[in-house]
């Protein structure tokens, strides 16, 4: 309580409507948390009013020490400066705060001081303190945004989409972001406060978080923890049993709050699409408009000569250890970021890609970017940041080589097309995908995609005419969509196009692999030789059996096929490749009856054992945003073949809204099965009480 003597009774600092103005009430309806470049108002309470030629003042702090200090000047100044205004009757003043545009984001100190007329603190109310975010509604903000449908997507919308699988065979998981989830704001900028930047200089750290892009560029180093105290621990392959697997996490938020209870140590594990969404629940709750972003068939370009090389054995097992460290995924995630950069020359602005999965040093930390979209499609690689990289992502070549047992390599496959395919982001206007690839490249084979090329340093001559001839052989490769734990087939199709028949030898060869391309094991070979008359086509069958697949197949579920051919009179061999998707069956979620805010739901889950073989070990894992923390839910006893298990969860919704309910559920010889349901939570009315929209 204050002093009796005291002129200054209270100060409120109003934050629900505060907050309602600047878009951070489902942050917070407590505490005071404003956006940059836009005012916002308190109310100092005074016992009468102030004595003659007596003044407030307004002072700001920054820091745990607070090492960066910020006076309030009393009027309009330059552009760069905070000011306030004030407003007042007898015992009640509203001051206004107007912050820069270019304010740096963080939690403020606020002391409201007397002053008296030769510049005396008489008293001091100092016990309070708000947080900044940047303001992408803000038009002289740099990460100002004019459209506001993008807005509620790529600040406001805490569930998200994630598209997976192959750029043949892309399917979609969702995500809940939870960027104003309890507590995770704090845990946005305990993350910025552990970087290695901030503790080697806190005041020069605090100093340029008015930049998103020193802020981004911080934060895709920490949502790894290759080289600091960050967020996630990569692992690609098995075991997991010391952490969570990739494929089960559902949201970063339980990721994030493991960060923080277990003291800023690594959690275990992610992988691309984990490290990527993290990064968008951080930059989203900060305030910088972001979006996932999927390219198919990415490429890992250690060396920078746009080249991907794979090296085989003659039997076409790949000789890991003899090709480097190039690689190409089936898919890789990064975030796209948007922002104004001032810090380069025009034509940079816009969205930028960035990526926390931990791949190569930039300026010797794990990450990559900012780098500008369009400086990829332009081929303009010396813009900051890591650019040659990036583009490689979506623009290199795959070469496959034989190595001959004399150690002579021998060049069977030049593939020009296949990198950098059907680049993907959920749409704003629904659940469903947009194909972003026109904003990265050119359309494949136009004159402009040349010059781009030449720019880049990618010759010309290696890209193939129109005009070229094809072979007299082609091979292809066609597959239903299977399902993980079934038989199936694969025909391999060899297609004669000459006026003789051919003889040929096919080597048919089935194996396990991860999305980013590690050898599992094979799951079967053939060979066999075959006549192909002219004109016309013969088909083989390679039959893959559960029993052997299930051995060594991943938790990605995919097989990848290859076939290769030699024939007399062609100069060179064939081979083509394909990797198959098993798909899985879906977790069922039923939500009865309305949904109202407080008030308690039921929940039912279902799924069904679609294998021949029982399930150990079954959990289902529940959460979503405004609807309930993350929840393990374990499975008693076995589930035998074709059985179905259900269970009934009870939640009280804590927000209003459309809100997302996801689950997974896995188990010793099943894993990453999926299910989500659409909530709509309403407002709870009451007779004498105002409307309720959230749980405190």
């Amino acid at each position: 309580m204050a002093n009796r003597s005291s002129l200054i009774s209270d100060v409120d600092l109003r934050s629900p409507e505060n907050n309602s103005a600047h878009h951070t009430r489902e942050i917070d309806g407590k505490r005071l948390i404003v956006r940059r470049g836009q005012p916002f108002s308190i109310t100092v309470q005074s016992n009468g009013s102030l004595p003659p030629k007596h003044h407030l003042d307004l002072v700001l702090h920054l820091g745990k020490r607070d090492e960066v200090e910020i006076k309030v000047q009393k009027e309009r100044g330059a552009g760069d400066k905070w000011w306030f205004n004030q407003q007042g009757a007898q015992d009640e003043m509203l001051l206004t705060l107007h912050s820069p545009a270019d304010a740096i984001i963080g939690r403020y100190s606020l002391a409201v001081l007397l002053m008296s007329p030769d510049g005396r603190i008489l008293e001091k109310k100092d016990k309070m303190s708000f947080h900044l975010l940047y303001n992408p509604w803000c038009k002289d903000d740099v990460v100002y945004l004019p459209d506001e449908t993008q807005l509620q997507e790529y600040i406001m919308n805490e569930d998200g989409i994630i598209y997976m699988g192959t750029w043949e065979y892309i399917k979609s998981t969702h995500w809940n972001y939870g960027q104003f989830e309890d507590y995770v704001m704090d845990i946005c900028f305990e993350v910025l406060n552990n970087s290695n930047d901030a503790l080697r200089n806190s005041q020069m750290d605090i100093e340029q978080r008015f930049d998103p892009v020193y802020v981004s560029r911080i934060i895709a180093a920490m949502v790894n923890s290759n080289d600091d105290r960050g967020v996630l621990t990569g692992r690609w392959t098995e075991p997991y049993s010391d952490g969570v697997a990739p494929y089960q996490w559902t949201g970063s938020v339980p990721i994030l709050r493991q960060w923080s209870k277990a003291g800023v140590r690594a959690v275990k594990y992610g992988q691309c699409w984990v490290f990527a969404a993290v990064a968008c629940t951080v930059l989203r709750c900060l305030g910088i408009p972001t979006r996932l972003i999927t390219n198919f068939s990415s490429a890992h370009d250690v060396d920078g000569n746009l080249s991907i090389d794979f090296l085989l054995d003659e039997n076409l097992q790949p000789l890991e250890s003899r090709g480097g460290r190039d690689s190409s995924w089936n898919f890789h995630c990064w975030v796209e970021s948007w922002m104004r950069r001032d810090d380069l020359p025009k034509g940079n602005d816009g969205w930028q890609v960035l990526d926390p999965t931990p791949q190569e040093l930039s300026n010797g930390v794990f990450r990559c970017g900012p780098c500008p979209v369009t400086a990829i499609k332009e081929g303009n690689l010396g813009v900051k940041y890591d650019a040659p990289f990036v583009f490689a992502e979506v623009n290199a070549d795959i070469i496959h080589w034989i190595v001959q047992r004399n150690g002579q390599r021998r060049k069977i496959r030049v593939d020009h097309a296949t990198v950098g395919r059907n680049i993907s982001t959920k749409s704003v206007y629904g659940d469903f995908r947009d194909d972003v690839t026109l904003h990265y490249k050119y359309p494949e084979g136009s004159k402009k995609e040349r010059e781009v090329y030449e720019k880049a340093g990618r010759r010309v001559t290696d890209v193939p005419s129109e005009s070229s001839e094809p072979g007299r052989l082609q091979l292809s490769i066609k597959h239903a969509k299977p399902v993980f734990g079934t038989d199936f087939d694969v025909i391999i199709e060899v297609k004669n196009e000459g006026d003789q028949d051919a003889h040929v030898q096919l080597t048919m060869l089935a194996m396990a692999v991860t999305y980013s391309s590690l050898h599992r094991g094979n799951c079967q070979r053939q060979t066999t030789t075959v006549m192909v008359p002219a004109h016309k086509a013969q088909q083989e069958v390679l039959r893959l059996r559960y029993d052997d697949y299930a051995q060594c197949v991943s938790d990605d579920h995919l097989i990848r096929v290859k076939a290769f051919v030699e024939a007399p009179g062609e100069n060179e061999p064939l081979l083509t490749v394909t990797d198959i998707p098993l798909s899985r069956p879906e977790v069922f979620i039923q939500v009865p009856g309305k949904a109202f805010v407080c008030e308690q739901v039921k929940a039912s889950i279902s799924f069904t054992n679609p294998l021949p073989v029982p399930l150990k070990g079954g959990v289902f894992t529940l959460e979503g945003a405004g609807l309930l923390s993350s929840t393990k839910i374990h499975v008693s006893g076995d589930i035998s073949p074709g059985q179905t298990v259900s269970i009934v969860v009870s939640f009280s919704p804590m927000r209003t809204g459309v809100r997302k309910l996801l689950v997974d559920f896995d188990s010793d010889r099943l894993k990453d099965v999926k299910g989500v349901t659409t909530v709509v939570v309403r407002k709870k009315y009451r007779n004498i009480f105002p409307e309720i929209t959230e749980c405190y």
